[in-house]
């Protein structure tokens, strides 16, 4: 399937609309309003409670994110969002006083909280200080300390739309002996991402933006080793081996990351989210990331035609991701104009943030900037 047959799946096109904000929120596509309208006629209809098509479901959804991050599919739990999933890492380790966390100053506050609710056990946050929206690999290892025994992370910025270089942060954690957590709710389903090359030791992601999910579930991915080295706070029945013989009650923790599925999990979301991850797969995953990226070069371009300066004008390709924002004194109301034409962005702590996906056209982007060139 090319990126023009994929315009085809999204019902909200025909109506003239504009959408260029999935990094707020995703539409949906045919594929997953098929996925859910199967999940409703079943529950409603059908085989009410098919317990067994559900598990093949979570079965074949996991196998296709495991192709997708590059891992096995036994390392990967769903979640209901990526907050509760960075809180299994930051409640989960055996923090001592004194172990540092390094954050920096620009990232979404989902990635900070589980953290900063870790000081009154005497751990230390320490924040690396951004520079014209932007957070370097650089920065972040040079920021390191002897007691930093966690770096968390987004793969790309919500507000600027920085790629920071996850492998180069996560050679240096492997090295070091620090976990490495990443959050990359702004990067899966728009950018490439290989767990396994990064060394990353934890991942949590919501599915409800780029990969074009519902809201409501997210995944977490992490390792063998960090799994073992932790302590579930959270345990549910279904995190145990046995858990089906109902009435044992042993506490014997599963070895897969399906521990962390403590009980009922989001069938609705989970069936969404195979069909959306299914899609992609028949655009191809390096396909989806060279349209993003080269809609975001195109977007840079045409706004710097006009007068505007977006955040990353002058960052190399690889450094890009499917965000480009500017700041503005008057954004609120560009935002407004914009939304009154039914061309849809999102406004964040003063810049314009457009986060166009694959299946957006350069069409599309000139008509924006040609009527932004107009409001500004």
């Amino acid at each position: 399937m090319n990126v023009i047959e994929a315009r085809e799946e999204f019902p909200y096109l025909r109506s003239g609309k504009i959408y260029f904000n999935h990094a707020a929120t995703g539409p949906l596509s045919e594929r997953v309003l098929e996925g859910i309208a199967k999940i409703l006629y079943e529950k409603s209809e059908a085989n009410i409670d098919d317990y067994l098509a559900l598990q093949a479901i979570i079965k074949e959804t996991k196998n296709n994110l495991a192709l997708m991050i590059n891992t096995s599919p036994d390392r990967i739990a769903f979640v209901d969002n990526t907050t509760n999933g960075i809180n299994i890492i930051a409640q989960g380790v055996n923090w001592k006083k004194g172990d540092r966390v390094l954050l920096n100053d620009l990232e979404f506050p989902a990635n900070v909280y589980p953290f900063l609710n870790l000081q009154k056990e005497g751990v230390e946050i320490d924040f690396v200080k951004s520079h014209d929206g932007i957070v370097t690999a650089g920065d972040v290892i040079s920021s390191i300390k002897p007691s930093t025994k966690l770096i968390s992370i987004s793969q790309v910025q919500f507000l600027t739309g920085y790629r920071v270089d996850i492998e180069e942060i996560g050679k240096v954690c492997k090295q070091r002996g620090i976990i490495f957590s990443v959050d990359a709710i702004q990067g899966l389903g728009a950018l490439r991402l290989d767990v396994q090359k990064c060394n990353i030791d934890f991942l949590s992601a919501g599915s409800q933006k780029w990969m074009l999910g519902l809201q409501g579930l997210g995944i977490v991915y992490i390792t063998e080793k960090l799994q073992q080295n932790i302590s579930p706070k959270y345990i549910g029945w279904l995190s145990v081996d046995d858990a089906w013989n109902l009435l044992n009650y042993d506490l014997k923790l599963k070895t897969t990351a399906d521990c962390f599925q403590g009980g009922t999990l989001n069938t609705l979301g989970i069936y969404a989210l195979n069909a959306s991850i299914k899609f992609f797969n028949e655009v191809g995953f390096d396909k989806v990331e060279e349209s993003v990226l080269g809609n975001s070069r195109y977007l840079i371009n045409k706004l710097q035609e006009i007068g505007v300066s977006p955040v990353l004008k002058n960052c190399d390709v690889k450094n890009l991701s499917g965000i480009v924002s500017f700041r503005h004194d008057n954004s609120q109301n560009i935002f407004k104009e914009l939304t009154a034409k039914n061309i849809h962005c999102a406004v964040r702590e003063g810049y314009v943030r457009f986060s166009p996906h694959f299946y957006n056209n350069k069409e599309e982007i000139d008509k924006v900037t040609g009527v932004l060139k107009n409001i500004i």
